[in-house]
Protein backbone atom coordinates (compact mmCIF):
# COMPACT_ATOMS: atom_id res chain seq x y z
CA UNK A 1 0.00 0.00 0.00
CA UNK A 2 1.13 3.52 -0.80
CA UNK A 3 -0.34 6.86 0.30
CA UNK A 4 -0.84 8.94 -2.85
CA UNK A 5 -1.40 12.66 -3.21
CA UNK A 6 -3.64 13.62 -6.12
CA UNK A 7 -3.39 16.98 -7.87
CA UNK A 8 -5.70 18.61 -10.43
CA UNK A 9 -4.43 20.66 -13.36
CA UNK A 10 -5.82 24.19 -13.58
CA UNK A 11 -5.13 24.18 -17.34
CA UNK A 12 -6.86 21.02 -18.50
CA UNK A 13 -10.20 19.70 -17.25
CA UNK A 14 -9.99 16.25 -15.70
CA UNK A 15 -6.18 15.97 -15.84
CA UNK A 16 -4.73 14.60 -12.61
CA UNK A 17 -1.25 13.91 -11.27
CA UNK A 18 -0.75 11.10 -8.74
CA UNK A 19 2.43 11.07 -6.63
CA UNK A 20 3.75 9.34 -3.52
CA UNK A 21 2.72 11.55 -0.60
CA UNK A 22 6.22 11.29 0.91
CA UNK A 23 7.86 12.65 -2.25
CA UNK A 24 5.11 15.11 -3.21
CA UNK A 25 6.03 16.78 -6.53
CA UNK A 26 9.81 16.43 -6.15
CA UNK A 27 10.07 13.65 -8.78
CA UNK A 28 7.81 15.31 -11.37
CA UNK A 29 9.84 16.78 -14.26
CA UNK A 30 9.85 20.58 -14.47
CA UNK A 31 8.63 20.48 -18.09
CA UNK A 32 5.58 18.45 -17.05
CA UNK A 33 4.79 20.85 -14.22
CA UNK A 34 4.98 23.79 -16.65
CA UNK A 35 2.51 22.08 -19.00
CA UNK A 36 0.31 20.95 -16.08
CA UNK A 37 0.10 24.38 -14.45
CA UNK A 38 0.19 25.06 -10.71
CA UNK A 39 -1.07 21.78 -9.21
CA UNK A 40 -4.13 22.02 -6.99
CA UNK A 41 -4.08 19.41 -4.21
CA UNK A 42 -7.33 17.42 -4.34
CA UNK A 43 -6.79 14.62 -1.83
CA UNK A 44 -4.52 12.06 -0.25
CA UNK A 45 -5.59 8.43 -0.40
CA UNK A 46 -4.27 4.99 0.44
CA UNK A 47 -3.80 3.01 -2.75
CA UNK A 48 -3.42 -0.75 -3.13
CA UNK A 49 -3.22 -2.62 -6.44
CA UNK A 50 -6.73 -4.09 -6.00
CA UNK A 51 -8.46 -0.76 -5.32
CA UNK A 52 -11.12 0.31 -7.82
CA UNK A 53 -10.49 3.66 -9.50
CA UNK A 54 -12.83 5.30 -12.01
CA UNK A 55 -10.64 5.57 -15.11
CA UNK A 56 -7.44 3.63 -14.56
CA UNK A 57 -6.17 0.47 -12.91
CA UNK A 58 -4.66 1.16 -9.48
CA UNK A 59 -1.86 -1.28 -10.31
CA UNK A 60 -0.84 0.94 -13.27
CA UNK A 61 -0.83 4.06 -11.07
CA UNK A 62 1.35 2.36 -8.45
CA UNK A 63 3.70 0.94 -11.08
CA UNK A 64 4.27 4.31 -12.75
CA UNK A 65 4.78 6.06 -9.41
CA UNK A 66 7.44 3.45 -8.55
CA UNK A 67 9.12 3.72 -11.97
CA UNK A 68 8.83 7.45 -12.77
CA UNK A 69 7.81 9.07 -9.51
CA UNK A 70 4.37 10.11 -10.77
CA UNK A 71 1.33 9.02 -12.78
CA UNK A 72 -0.37 11.48 -15.15
CA UNK A 73 -4.05 10.78 -15.75
CA UNK A 74 -5.15 12.40 -18.99
CA UNK A 75 -8.70 13.65 -19.56
CA UNK A 76 -11.06 11.19 -21.21
CA UNK A 77 -11.42 11.65 -24.97
CA UNK A 78 -14.34 13.78 -26.07
CA UNK A 79 -17.07 11.85 -27.84
CA UNK A 80 -16.80 12.42 -31.57
CA UNK A 81 -20.55 12.39 -32.01
CA UNK A 82 -20.85 15.50 -29.85
CA UNK A 83 -18.47 17.31 -32.17
CA UNK A 84 -20.49 16.14 -35.18
CA UNK A 85 -23.73 17.40 -33.62
CA UNK A 86 -22.22 20.84 -33.16
CA UNK A 87 -20.65 20.89 -36.64
CA UNK A 88 -23.86 19.77 -38.41
CA UNK A 89 -26.18 22.07 -36.49
CA UNK A 90 -28.21 24.31 -38.81
CA UNK A 91 -27.48 28.00 -38.46
CA UNK A 92 -30.31 29.83 -36.77
CA UNK A 93 -28.96 33.31 -37.22
CA UNK A 94 -28.98 33.80 -33.44
CA UNK A 95 -25.59 34.19 -31.80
Amino acid sequence: MKICSVYLSPRKDEMYLYVDKRDQLSKVPEALLEMFGTPKHVMDMPLKADRKLARVEAEKVLSEIDEKGYFLQMPPPKDDYMLDLHKNRPESGVR
